[in-house]
């Protein structure tokens, strides 16, 4: 505790910082501990109520529409890859790897769980027959198509402290800074 300043009555301070979120309640925390980067809190807030935001959205919005078929996030990922990629709903395990995020491995427990399920199988390439591409079946196809509106729904669920116009704004800053943030880490 910087010295002058009272004790706080409970772990978050002031009460009224129980209505701020984490990242609000963190910049008002460092002001007062460390009042010399005060004004250098910005970038930090911004990306706490990203991060925050990302894990409100997923936790309550989107996992549980994956639930509902009986999905985790990253299976319904790589579905839904499949199914955008159009006919023949056919990937190599690098394209699907690369287009996800996810670590080689982390994709080849999901493909093994999916093919398991009926929801994917792994089929020759038929570019290069020592190669394999996986494959969406019908089931799988089927799946995605029928959650696809409910997904949708709990989307706009999700966003819907915003209007249509904050929404676009928001989407477009965030598009800006992703794009700026690959350029500058690209070689």
């Amino acid at each position: 505790m910087a010295s002058g300043t009272k004790t706080p009555k409970n772990l978050f301070g002031d009460p009224e910082d129980l209505l701020l979120d984490r990242a609000g309640r963190a910049r008002r925390q460092w002001q007062v501990e460390m009042p010399e980067v005060a004004e250098k809190l910005l970038p930090m807030v911004l990306l706490g109520r990203l991060n925050e935001a990302a894990q409100i959205m997923s936790a309550d919005y989107l996992v549980p529409a994956y639930a509902k078929i009986g999905l985790k996030t990253g299976e319904f990922d790589v579905l839904a890859t499949l199914v955008r990629s159009g006919p023949p709903y056919r990937l190599s395990p690098t394209e699907l790897y690369r287009t996800t995020m996810m670590s080689s491995g982390g994709m080849t427990a999901r493909i093994d769980k999916l093919e398991k399920a009926g929801l994917v199988e792994r089929v020759a390439n038929p570019e290069d027959r020592r190669a394999l591409s996986v494959c969406l079946t019908d089931k799988g196809r089927a799946l995605i198509k029928d959650m696809i509106p409910d997904y949708i729904e709990a989307q706009h669920d999700a966003v819907s402290g915003l209007t249509p116009d904050e929404q676009e704004a928001l989407s477009s800053l965030l598009e800006k800074l992703i794009r700026s943030a690959n350029e500058r880490k690209a070689p």
